[in-house]
């Protein structure tokens, strides 16, 4: 998978770079793995605006596999797209979790940027990963979570 995440990355960022008005990060297995955690990686998954969720729907039509709603629809909710690229991408415009408060919009509060094959890619900083693995509350999340306080650790 690292060589298709490399190629959708080279290709991607520049794009969200260009047709995003908004700020927009890479949040899930992709940023873990760039941050430097030893994850599996499915897919991109890129937190957006809802305007810049649905301008990357009409630019990117020709890659678009879906708009259906996430799979963990009782827990999360956005304007959400999955694109095809070497490696799927999808965009999560608005993302909301579902609390025991009702649904409360994704935060990423800390950002830094990670420099892969000539991009630079906003991911959240280590702390803001764990807080937001462990605030999704999935069994994978809670496991990528663990593997950035290792990297974490090792850091200190």
């Amino acid at each position: 998978m690292v060589a298709p995440l490399r190629r959708t990355l080279a290709v991607c960022v520049p794009e969200l770079e260009r047709h995003c008005a908004d700020p927009w990060v890479v949040i899930g297995s992709a940023a873990a793995w760039l941050a430097g955690a030893e994850v599996t990686v499915a897919d991109v998954d890129v937190l957006t605006s809802v305007r810049d969720a649905r301008a990357l729907i009409d630019h990117w039509q020709a890659c678009l596999l879906g708009t259906d709603t996430l799979k963990d629809g009782d827990r999360f909710r956005s304007q959400f797209a999955r694109f095809e690229f070497p490696a799927t991408v999808e965009v999560m415009g608005g993302l909301e979790l579902a609390t025991t408060d009702g649904w409360k919009a994704v935060r990423v509060e800390a950002i830094q940027t990670i420099e892969i094959d000539d991009v630079s890619v906003p991911i959240p900083t280590l702390a803001e990963q764990i807080r937001l693995l462990e605030s999704f509350g999935r069994a994978k999340d809670k496991e990528r979570a663990e593997r950035l306080k290792q990297l974490e650790g090792s850091q200190a």
